[in-house]
């Protein structure tokens, strides 16, 4: 059985929608990271997205793990035309709400679709079972990057996983085996 943890990056504080922009993470809460950390699997494999707010928290929680390259796959969703803009500050309202209202290929002007979101993470997901079959993995990533996980281990609509909290530094634990995907645990805090 492989089994993923998935932690969503520390903190950035921004009040946008924040995708492919390199915004730092808020790592300041060293006690929580402290808790986190022990309650990671200590022989896991950590990896990242190749975005700082992750790579800096992957790296907060490494400890003893060893630590594999980043991936740019894990990146959260990329919003395009809509980067760094407040929702009350886009062009289009509509497609705005239609986007989170029914996730699927529509996307940002220039952006990325649920769709497409959720195939390029699973590809990487699947490229690291193939790599370390049954092996703990810590993957530290973004919000809608663990949503495509929640969505394909619950075997829910895009819709549904949008209505799924993920909180910065929580941890979320999805399991792999023989009968397919298992949630453990979902936004857990620590």
């Amino acid at each position: 059985m492989s089994r993923f943890f998935w932690v969503r990056h520390g903190p950035t504080h921004a009040k946008s929608m924040v995708g492919w922009s390199d915004l730092p993470a808020d790592l300041s809460d060293t006690a929580h990271l402290a808790r986190l950390e022990n309650a990671l699997p200590r022989d896991a494999l950590v990896i990242s997205s190749d975005l700082s707010r992750a790579r800096a928290t992957a790296d907060a929680l490494q400890g003893p793990r060893m630590r594999l390259p980043d991936d740019p796959a894990l990146r959260e969703i990329h919003f395009g035309a809509w980067e760094l803009k407040h929702w009350d500050n886009v062009d289009d309202p509509d497609r705005l709400r239609a986007f989170w209202d029914t996730p699927g290929d529509l996307a940002a002007p220039g952006g990325e679709s649920w769709n497409a979101v959720l195939a390029r993470v699973n590809a990487a997901v699947a490229r690291l079972i193939e790599a370390y079959p049954g092996r703990d993995i810590v993957a530290v990533s973004h919000f809608g990057a663990i949503l495509t996980q929640v969505q394909m281990a619950r075997q829910i609509t895009a819709h549904q996983a949008f209505a799924q909290k993920i909180d910065n530094l929580s941890l979320t634990e999805l399991h792999c085996g023989p009968a397919g995907w298992h949630a453990a645990r979902i936004n857990h805090k620590t």
